[in-house]
């Protein structure tokens, strides 16, 4: 029976499962993210290298003109050292780490979750598949509020592959795309993109690609040739959040 019972555990019949508790399921990007790990044993006693925990999200990647949605890990962390499990027996581990602060903003089909491993040699990897709802951060929330109060609203938001210039240690950047609805950029923008990079606890940068409205001929053949659009780079600290509108309103104007 013994041997039949280390078959079917290679294969993962009967063999050690892994479940993730985590304290909630909502977090903002720099937070720390608490809770337990556990591993209950199967229907023997196995060698398990380690626990490992992995934080992956969704982004769109296109090919050949086509648009394929990928996964993308942004964090691993291992959580044990080599440890054995008897058969039935129950071990719990703690689990402490921080949201990096490019985790992207679970908004339109954006996803991210926590994706818990055990390291068995020989056989299949038990995992368990946690989901979390990351909203935006403070500094995030006083930028938005803000275009909010300069008339504009968001449409879309993705996770992108990024473009070379701006690839770091993720292979995607998360794009949101908001359009002016009231104010007066209604008539002097079609769209405002923003993507949050360098992200830290008090400060982050901002590059927004300014989309102007086509004016007469030559604006439209600007519009034709994309050459009315412009990026823009914004230094924003958390010092400057009263002044956010001020900021922001003297950069559209430069580039409207």
């Amino acid at each position: 029976m013994s041997f039949f019972n280390k078959v079917f555990a290679s294969v993962g019949i009967g063999a050690a499962s892994v479940d993730t508790k985590l304290e909630k399921n909502r977090y903002s990007a720099g937070e720390r993210v608490s809770g337990i790990v556990e591993v209950k044993g199967g229907n023997i006693e196995q060698e398990i290298d380690s626990i490992y925990l992995k934080l992956y999200t969704t982004y769109i990647r296109e090919s050949d003109d086509k648009k394929y949605t990928d996964s993308a890990c942004i964090e691993k962390v291992q959580i044990s050292e080599p440890f054995v499990i008897k058969a039935n027996e129950l071990k719990q581990f703690p689990v402490s780490f921080e949201l990096p602060f490019d985790t992207p903003v679970t908004v339109g089909n954006t996803r991210v979750w926590v994706a818990t491993g055990l390291d068995i040699k020989n056989a299949v990897d038990p995992n368990d598949k946690d989901y979390l709802e990351i909203s935006p951060n403070e500094m995030m929330n006083s930028i938005f509020a803000s275009l909010g109060r300069l008339g504009f609203k968001l449409r879309k938001a993705d996770c992108e592959q990024a473009p070379r210039h701006l690839r770091g240690k993720n292979p995607f950047v998360q794009e949101f795309e908001f359009i002016p609805v009231t104010g007066t950029y209604r008539s002097r923008l079609d769209e405002l993109e923003v993507i949050f990079t360098n992200q830290r606890l008090n400060s982050v940068d901002v590059l927004l690609e300014v989309d102007r409205k086509a004016r007469g001929f030559g604006g439209f053949l600007a519009e034709a040739l994309e050459m009315d659009e412009s990026m823009v780079k914004l230094a924003i600290s958390a010092a400057e959040i009263p002044s956010i509108d001020e900021k922001i309103t003297k950069m559209l104007d430069r580039f409207s």
